[in-house]
Order: C-alpha cells, then sequence, then structure tokens
C-alpha cells in the first residue's frame, strides 16, 4: 500500500459526533476528475468512499485511512423542465439548491429531510424519507434514472427498465456499488409557497397512533414530537403536527409566497439574538434533569395552548434541523447518536412502549423522540414497510458510550421480535447478524453479489459496509 499525499490527508467526523477518523479527502468537480481520483486508488491499493453533505448520523460517509470523495463540487443542475418538473442535476446539489431552484416555477421537492444541507447523491444512496413518508414513500420512488460510475472505469444508465436491478440496489445501497454522476427526479406541483400546518397534543403514545390513524388520510404530512421522561399514563406524551399542502386557487398570491425571500429562514431569534449562538445556551440543558425540564414545559405550553392551525412557508416547516444552526453542539464535544427503527402497523405501539420503558429502565431516556408513518417500496436494503418509525437521539458522554451501544442491542431484540427494520442514515450500533436477521441472508448476499458485479476489485467501501456487510 503506498502512501498517498499527505495534504489530502483531514479529520473526518460522523455527522452525530459520536466517532471520527481520518481520511484522504478529495473534491472532484467533473466526472473525469472522478474517474482519476478512482484510477489513482487503485494504482495505490487504497479503497474509496463518497461523502455527500456529512450528514449520515453515523459511520456511512466515512473511510478511515484511505480515499473519500467529498461530492459537493459537483453541484450544477444539468437540465429543469419546469413544465414537467423533471430535474437532472449532479448529486452534489444540496437540497438547499433543489428547493430554491424549482420553488418560483411551482414546485417542490417530493421527500425533503429535516435539514436542507443534504445532497441529492447522499439523499439516493441512504434512500431517504421525509414527513410523508406513507404518501409519498422515499426519495427513490421519485427517482427516475441515474448515471452511475463503475470503478471499472464505465458509466452506466440506470432506471426501472434498464440495469433495473442495479436501480434497486443502488438507491438504499448506501454508496457501495458506484458513484452517482447524475440523477434525475420528478418534483411535486405545488400552488403556494404557504402549507397549512396544523398543531396539536397527545397525553400519551396511544393517542399519537389515534391521531396518525385519523389523519393520515386528509394531511400531506404527519410528525409526532415525544417526551420520552414521561412515565406511566403518560408514556410518549407530546406535540403533534400535521400539515396540508393548499389547493389551486387557496392562496390569493401563490406568485408573491413562492417567492424565495418569503421563504428563508430568520437568522435571529425574537429579531435580537443570532440562532448561531442558540447551542450555547441549550447545552447546559441536555443532561437528564435539564432535557426532562425542558419537554415537561414543552408539553404544558402545548396543552394549555391547545390545538391551532397556522399558514406557514415551506422551508419554516420542513427544515426544523436548520433553524438553530449547529445545535448538535449542544450535545457536547462526545456527540449524539440515534437509533431509529422502523416496526410494522400492527406491532408499533407494544414495540414503541416496550423501548421507551427500556431506556427509562436503563436511565437513558433519548433527548429527542420523533414519530413518522411510513409505507412499503421495492428497493432492495429497504427500511421502508407498513408502519411506524421510531428516531431517538441519544447524548453520548465518555461514560456511557459502551452502555449506550449495549443498550441499542437490547433494543434490537424488540425491532427482530416486531418484524422490524432500519435505517441506515441513522445508524451507528448495527451488526451484522442483526443485518441479517432482518434483511434476510438471501438479500444480503444478492447484493454482495451485485457489488462483485459493479465493483470487481472491492475498492468502495466505507467504515459501514466494513462493520456491517464485509464478508
Amino acid at each position: 500500500m503506498n502512501k498517498l499525499p499527505i495534504e489530502h490527508l483531514e479529520k473526518v467526523e460522523a455527522w452525530g459526533g459520536a466517532s471520527d477518523g481520518v481520511s484522504y479527502v478529495y473534491r472532484p468537480s467533473t466526472v473525469p476528475e472522478l474517474q482519476k481520483v478512482v484510477e489513482f486508488a487503485r494504482q495505490n491499493g487504497r479503497t474509496i468512499g463518497a461523502r455527500g453533505g456529512g450528514n449520515s448520523y453515523g459511520d456511512a460517509a466515512m473511510n478511515d485511512e484511505n480515499i473519500l470523495l467529498d461530492m459537493r463540487r459537483m453541484s450544477r443542475i444539468l437540465d429543469w423542465n419546469p413544465s414537467s418538473g423533471l430535474i437532472t442535476l449532479e448529486p452534489g446539489v444540496t437540497l438547499s439548491t433543489l428547493w430554491q431552484y424549482v420553488l418560483e416555477d411551482g414546485w417542490w421537492p417530493p421527500v425533503v429531510t429535516g435539514t436542507m444541507m443534504t445532497t441529492i447523491g447522499g439523499c439516493a444512496g441512504m434512500n431517504v424519507h421525509g414527513k410523508n413518508g406513507w404518501q409519498q414513500g422515499p426519495i427513490g420512488d421519485h427517482i427516475r434514472t441515474f448515471d452511475m460510475l463503475l470503478t471499472t472505469g464505465e458509466i452506466i444508465t440506470c432506471d426501472r427498465e434498464q440495469n433495473s436491478g442495479i436501480f434497486y440496489a443502488a438507491i438504499g445501497g448506501f454508496g457501495m456499488l458506484g458513484i452517482f454522476t447524475s440523477i434525475t427526479i420528478q418534483m411535486k406541483r405545488i400552488y403556494s409557497g404557504m402549507i397549512d400546518v396544523h398543531f396539536d397534543i397527545s397525553p400519551n403514545l396511544e393517542g399519537m397512533f389515534s391521531f396518525f390513524h385519523e389523519n393520515v388520510e386528509k394531511s400531506s404530512y404527519i410528525v409526532g414530537w415525544m417526551d420520552a421522561f414521561a412515565k406511566g399514563k403518560s408514556l410518549g406524551r407530546g406535540d403533534l403536527h400535521s400539515a396540508t399542502y393548499l389547493e389551486e386557487g387557496d392562496d390569493p398570491n401563490p406568485q408573491q409566497t413562492m417567492r424565495l425571500e418569503k421563504q428563508h429562514l430568520p437568522a435571529t431569534l425574537f429579531g435580537v439574538l443570532p440562532k448561531s449562538m442558540i447551542w450555547m445556551f441549550m447545552r447546559p440543558f441536555m443532561n437528564n434533569l435539564g432535557t426532562k425540564m425542558i419537554n415537561t414545559a414543552k408539553y404544558n405550553v402545548g396543552r394549555f395552548a391547545g390545538s391551532s392551525t397556522t399558514r406557514t412557508p415551506h422551508a419554516a416547516y420542513h427544515f426544523l434541523l436548520d433553524y438553530v444552526p449547529d445545535w448538535k453542539k449542544a450535545y457536547g464535544s462526545t456527540g449524539l447518536i440515534q437509533y431509529q427503527p422502523f416496526i410494522p402497523r400492527d406491532n408499533a405501539l407494544d414495540a414503541f412502549k416496550e423501548m421507551l420503558t427500556l431506556c427509562q429502565k436503563w436511565d437513558m431516556p433519548n433527548y429527542l423522540t420523533v414519530l413518522k408513518r411510513h409505507r412499503p417500496d421495492d428497493f432492495m436494503l429497504t427500511h421502508g414497510l407498513d408502519g411506524f418509525s421510531m428516531a431517538m437521539d441519544f447524548r453520548i458522554t465518555k461514560r456511557n458510550r459502551a452502555d449506550v451501544t449495549k443498550l441499542a442491542h437490547e433494543l434490537d431484540r424488540i425491532v427482530l421480535a416486531a418484524n422490524g427494520r432500519y435505517y441506515l442514515a441513522k445508524d451507528s450500533t448495527l451488526r451484522p447478524e442483526t443485518a441479517v436477521a432482518y434483511l434476510g441472508q438471501e438479500t444480503v448476499d444478492s447484493f454482495r453479489r451485485l457489488k462483485a458485479k459493479c465493483d470487481p476489485d472491492g475498492l468502495i467501501q466505507s467504515n459501514m459496509w466494513r462493520r456491517i456487510f464485509d464478508d
């Protein structure tokens, strides 16, 4: 193995900040440059991984002591049809660039993450979902075609007819089959820059599930925010947000509300405090006592305020993680991990109750808990199913790191017993035997065979690949 140029050696962190490493980072801006780096890796006996916005909570976009491609310079819009809503772009285009590019023509991305800093290549590689998962599915359901560079140097085109096996495996395949060079996605037509958002509260987890059941047919988006500290009859209590697109004619001034200046998130809180400083005020409360106080206060404020409906800009509703810049710094220098299982509808309520109770028993209640609804899809390594997901943020400290991992493995037992699945973009703790248990040995073997076909020399790797799938 040859030494690589020291000037490319950089520290790379998981988004959650709970793990880091060093990699030789290259930033190609064109396909020929990308091909040169891949060949350079081959000649020097190094593996190569791809990284978009670096928003995966764990190690999916890390490749320690080897080459890592930062794809953000491949960020051109290649083609846009404002009549059909079809857009073709390079993988480094961010959601921020995408929605701002299409909004004023009356379109919106059909699936968005909680932050606009994710790249489209990263979204495709992890097959991300949003608050409308039961209705629109993951982003892969809206990708029409993509071009992908194989490590053999060949660029192939994949869609639902040509190279369909690779199409369904590469979307959600966390970058292990090849490197996206262009992606074509269908946007969603909208008739206003605003969206109607309804706020309500639920006294417990049963109420959360009832709210979803009563509103899925009439809502465009639903998300529940739970207080993981509440116990007994209040277990799983929290806030609920449902949102509905405006129909044509509902907005008297759609051209005004779809202007970009009507969408940008404010830079200050109450017009005074710069949001870039808010995480500093949050940090003293990032412990069990402080977070319990905040969750209790938040729930009680919602309870006394009661139900309400507001008309909100799309960006303000969707990108809540961008409201407080660098909010993850509030967790401290050792960061956080997220654990997000997906459970079939009939099993979800009991499984989530058991999981919340177990976290409390271990004295590790998670600090941010989010409930979403989903549907099945046809992708090979899918997390999608007819059911619910519960995303749980755990603060990591030097003292609790090993125990959080042990807790995650105990939670795995509950998930597998409930026929659940996992979302690789959020994972930090999955073990090979757990992946085989939920995906099935046949699926894992099929993915490995496809990888051997697309990447015969095993050049493409990541920390996640080696942790879970490398045999």
